[in-house]
């Protein structure tokens, strides 16, 4: 399905310009080069500037005349990330995308070994940088035909364990501040709909080749891959923004 609306037949993240945040590690390696294979411009940014260079050099190798970018954006500070923004709307011409890959786990064993200090950190890395990405691609994301801010989740989000309060309690904050953005998106869309859409991936953890290796026994059950997360997230660029605008996509069962 071409969710683009164009109406070429031209597949929908073709042509697009889609930013990720935290395109470094693993997830955001397998997205750099998802996105790029679907003929999209990437740009990536993320806080470690040598893993970020490898990150795009793969992706330009296995796409050959794919235009893929990085730099080192301090997603903290909400004046740089919307500078970030402006650049790469100015240099592209559009931003039809941001996906928001900028990770972090902090957990113990039991709720009352939990260290606020845990909360101190994931505040700033899992609720933060969505802050400052949704206010700074908002606008952009409206102006595009195609527009996507896709969040990636965890299920722990929507049943916390003991161990995980200050996590899941800061990946929930995200949620609701995604679905915040997503009924700003349907604001905006008024009578006819949202043309732009604000969308939560829901996994239960990730796994890539590298954690297998270093664990050949272990089963990592209802896991999702990196790549297989990847693929999900280029297709939701396939679906119309009603159908997906301000709606947790599961990737793993609905607890």
């Amino acid at each position: 399905m071409n969710g683009n609306g164009t109406g070429d037949g031209a597949g929908a993240l073709e042509g697009a310009v889609v930013a990720v945040a935290g395109a470094a590690g693993p997830a955001g390696r397998a997205t750099l080069l998802r996105l790029a294979e679907a003929g999209a411009t990437v740009v990536g940014c993320d806080a470690n500037p040598e893993r970020l260079a490898e990150a795009v050099d793969a992706a330009r190798y296995a796409h050959g005349g794919a235009t893929v970018t990085g730099e080192t954006v301090d997603l903290l500070d909400l004046d740089a990330t919307r500078d970030w923004a402006k650049r790469t709307e100015a240099e592209f011409g559009r931003i039809d995308g941001l996906v928001h890959l900028v990770g972090g786990w902090r957990g113990s064993k039991s709720f009352q070994e939990t260290v606020l200090s845990d909360w101190d950190a994931l505040e700033k890395l899992l609720i933060r940088t969505v802050q400052s990405t949704t206010l700074a691609f908002q606008e952009a994301l409206e102006r595009s035909d195609r527009g996507r801010y896709l969040l990636i989740s965890a299920a722990g989000a929507s049943k916390p364990t003991a161990g995980n309060a200050a996590y899941s309690a800061a990946k929930a904050a995200a949620e609701a501040w995604t679905l915040a953005l997503g009924d700003a998106f349907r604001k905006a869309g008024g009578e006819d709909g949202p043309r732009t859409a604000a969308a939560i991936l829901v996994v239960k953890a990730l796994v890539h080749d590298a954690m297998r290796t270093e664990r050949p026994n272990a089963k990592f059950a209802g896991f999702t891959d990196v790549t297989e997360l990847a693929e999900a997230i280029a297709g939701v660029w396939d679906e119309p923004a009603p159908e997906v605008n301000g709606k947790r996509l599961w990737l793993t069962p609905q607890p």
